[in-house]
């Protein structure tokens, strides 16, 4: 499996965008999903100020400048694309080296769709996510307006937690999503960050026992935030206004820091021992087994957040680890850029994608081999004798213009 599945816990989004791309596709091209036009303009906006070429996406803006953005997309070399999801369909860009989810998506379903859109060449991919439980208010609150028999809700429910499972997996994301869909026999990919650095659980039924009494004892009205300023015994205005100083949970749980506290709520979010209660603003209440946790009836494994990895960046790490969509040397890598920029303008003389002289597989092995003339530049490939005759001469001259 050439794509690489990765979520990470959301903090500050947009820079946590920003450190990966600067550390792991400094020039590729991606898709960066939003679930909102407002969030989606924002970013690209954002994007555009920290030196990157990032155009929105989707259905509200004008249908020319809708079909211009795609263009350039499909054309061009390093272009971003932010976008709802009414990006994508029909788009069969090969060198897509990255699909980020800056907002968790509505399934997996569509999850597995849009990261399905990154590396179509065979060439190694990311599928980025954060995610946090803001994102499963603001989707449980679209859900809850969205017209829907009873029936095709509860559905949608399901989906809803089915994602929130794996966003929470310590095992195989691609073994989770395959099986999600009903293809149970594959081994783990050895490529998702679960594989590649396996979670550290731990027995969490006293800090489990002591999030739901947190819960509970504030009437299951409040959001984690709150809660958490509760257990860690903050005392906040708000705290103090309503009480909750005075509660027998008020500074439990210091030992936790307030990170750390978000993920335990998260996961038990998506374990079902709490939920997010929609009628009532988006508190958490005890779910169907809170009472049997508070009990100690129910065993409570979770995953230790404390040591998670950061994006790493740019001479931090091998190129091929930084950056899975190549694995070339420092003294490589110009070549590189030089074969894409005489692409791209040969692309734009004759009006196509990029892809269709040459695709990135060929570039690279174009660069591994360095080629000194025709014979063994034809034996590349991806170079047919059409495009032998074609663009030979001119990827030639590029190669020893560059490694002389």
């Amino acid at each position: 499996p050439n794509i690489r599945y990765r979520v990470i816990a959301k903090a500050e989004a947009k820079s946590q965008l920003l450190t990966f791309l600067e550390a792991e596709h400094p020039s590729d091209a991606g898709i960066v999903y939003c679930l909102s036009r407002r969030r989606v303009e924002e970013v690209a906006t954002w994007l555009g100020t920290k030196g990157r070429v990032a155009l929105p996406y989707h259905a509200g803006l004008d249908p020319a400048l809708r079909e211009r953005n795609q263009d350039r997309f499909l054309k061009e070399e390093g272009i971003i694309i932010v976008a709802t999801v009414a990006f994508g369909m029909g788009i069969d860009k090969p060198n897509v080296r990255f699909v980020v989810h800056l907002d968790a998506p509505k399934s997996l379903e569509a999850y597995y769709q849009e990261t399905g859109r990154a590396g179509r060449d065979g060439l190694p991919a990311n599928a980025w996510m954060t995610y946090g439980m803001a994102d499963v208010t603001t989707l449980l609150k679209l859900l809850d307006g969205a017209k829907l028999e009873e029936r095709q809700r509860s559905i949608e429910r399901h989906k809803l937690n089915a994602l929130l499972g794996y966003c929470e997996t310590v095992i195989c994301r691609r073994q989770v999503l395959l099986g999600y869909f009903g293809e149970r026999e594959h081994p783990p990919c050895g490529n998702c960050d679960n594989c590649l650095t396996p979670a550290r659980t731990w027995d969490g039924l006293v800090t489990a026992q002591k999030a739901l009494s947190a819960a509970a004892r504030t009437g299951q009205r409040f959001g984690v935030a709150h809660l958490v300023d509760v257990l860690r015994g903050q005392l906040t205005q708000r705290v103090r206004q309503l009480g909750h100083h005075r509660l027998k949970t008020f500074g439990v749980g210091s030992e936790l820091e307030k990170k750390e506290w978000q993920s335990v709520f998260r996961q038990l979010v998506a374990q079902g021992h709490l939920e997010v209660d929609m009628e009532g603003h988006g508190g958490l209440r005890l779910g169907e087994t809170g009472p049997a946790v508070l009990r100690g009836e129910v065993p409570i494994a979770l995953r230790s957040d404390t040591n998670e990895p950061k994006s790493p960046r740019r001479g931090d790490v091998p190129r091929d680890a930084a950056a899975p969509g190549r694995s070339l040397s420092s003294v490589d890598e110009p070549l590189f850029q030089a074969l894409r920029a005489r692409r791209l303008q040969l692309a734009r003389e004759q009006g196509v994608p990029p892809y269709v002289i040459f695709h990135d597989a060929t570039l690279l092995e174009m660069v591994r081999r360095k080629p000194t003339d025709l014979a063994a530049m034809g034996e590349i490939a991806g170079v047919g004798r059409n495009k032998l005759n074609r663009y030979g001469a001119t990827f030639l001259a590029a190669i020893a213009g560059t490694t002389a």
